[in-house]
């Protein structure tokens, strides 16, 4: 019996140190990993010695690629052709005053003279508007009235002595009509067909007027 108990013994040794030394030329290639060689004949839970490692995705979305601007500035449009220059506005002509009543006169483009023969007022004129008068004047009497109508200068003479009345002295004369002129003479005695003008006015005349020049004469 106690031989029996001894073999017993012996055997359960034999068997524990073959179970911990991984079994001969197997053992060697396990060396240090007994753990693992028994879990493969089924003894205890398993043990690994890696980690796994969840994967980090290196998927990079895409930035989305801007549309490139124009890099050409578009043309600003010129205009090829010129403004045109607007006209000057013409000088407006000088008008004629309305107490002129001498429309022959008034057009006249240069110096022209006036007279109203009723209103007894003379007046000179240059392109129109009144350079001088109204003044007084006094014309010829009944008997020999002085002519109506649209005249020109005749002709002028400082001192004209009339010889149709004894030499009468005529200063400062300007014909207009044949016989008839503006000269110094009375302005309270008619007379003979002539504009009597102050000595003042008579000189004015004859200084302004030139041959040629317009003299109106209305009734």
């Amino acid at each position: 019996m106690k031989r029996l108990l001894a073999g017993t013994a012996a055997l359960a040794t034999a068997f524990v140190l073959a179970a911990c030394s991984g079994g001969g030329a197997a053992g060697g290639a396990n060396a240090g990993g007994g753990a693992v060689a028994a879990a493969g004949t089924g003894g205890g839970t398993p043990t690994t010695s890696s980690t796994t490692t969840t994967p980090v995705s290196t998927v990079t979305v895409p930035s989305p690629t801007p549309t490139p601007a124009s890099t050409t500035p578009k043309p600003t449009p010129t205009s090829t052709s010129a403004k045109p220059k607007p006209k000057p506005a013409p000088k407006p002509q000088p008008a004629a005053n309305p107490d002129v009543p001498c429309a022959a006169a008034a057009a006249a483009p240069g110096t022209a003279a006036c007279v109203d023969l009723s209103a007894h007022k003379a007046w000179i004129l240059q392109a129109g508007k009144v350079v001088y008068g109204p003044v007084p004047m006094l014309p010829g009497r009944k008997s020999n009235p002085t002519p109506t109508g649209t005249f020109h200068v005749l002709s002028k003479e400082k001192l004209h002595l009339s010889k149709e009345f004894d030499n009468a002295e005529m200063p400062n004369s300007v014909f207009f009509y044949p016989g008839d002129a503006f000269h110094t003479g009375s302005l309270s005695v008619y007379s003979h067909g002539c504009i009597h003008l102050s000595a003042g006015a008579s000189l004015k005349f004859f200084n302004t007027l030139h041959i040629g020049d317009v003299v109106q004469v209305v009734p």
